[in-house]
């Protein structure tokens, strides 16, 4: 940050117009909280009795580029990475401890072997995970509309069939009244 855009920092001990101005405005936030906002000045009037106070903000938001990652996918991946961070300091004390002599190297060997193994199954268990959320949540499916077609010709044929079934229950409760012949 470059100094002409710094006006006051915390820590300074300097008290600016910009932020004497700003405690008497919002005396809970001025200086108690310390913070240091970059602040503008500008002269209204041709005299230069009136001020205005303008602040920038201190950051813009944008939006993400990406989605974030569901959550037991990332639960899943914080779990991989403690687990091959682990791995890895495991395997270079093993290392340290070859290269010293110490009868240690041997053990943590064996447990950076087994903490490979526990590894391997975390970044499988993420790949795993990942795959099933996709299977549960993450297709939205939307017919074609020849499918579309073909269901509603479907419906349709059962829907006359049923009708028709209900017609013949109701000629046999009768007892074949309205019938012209019998089968």
């Amino acid at each position: 940050m470059g100094t002409a855009e710094r006006r006051a920092a915390p820590g300074d001990g300097v008290v600016t117009p910009e932020v004497a101005a700003r405690s008497a405005q919002e005396p809970a936030l001025g200086l108690l909280t310390g913070e240091s906002v970059a602040v503008e000045v500008r002269r209204l009037s041709a005299r230069g009795d009136e001020e205005r106070v303008h602040y920038r903000p201190l950051w813009i938001e944008e939006p993400a580029r990406k989605r974030r990652l569901p959550d037991p996918v990332r639960t899943a991946a914080v779990r991989a990475v403690i687990i091959i961070a682990v791995t890895l300091m495991q395997a270079m004390v093993a290392f340290l401890c070859t290269l010293a002599g110490s009868w240690l190297a041997f053990p943590m060997m064996l447990s950076s072997v087994a903490s490979t193994i526990a590894a391997t199954w975390g970044v499988l268990d993420v790949w795993v995970t990942r795959q099933v959320w996709s299977q549960r949540n993450g297709v939205i499916s939307a017919p074609s509309s020849t499918a579309r077609s073909l269901r509603r010709e479907r419906r349709r044929t059962r829907r006359e069939a049923r009708a028709m079934e209900r017609a013949q229950e109701r000629i046999r409760r009768r007892g074949g009244a309205g019938q012209l012949s019998h089968p």
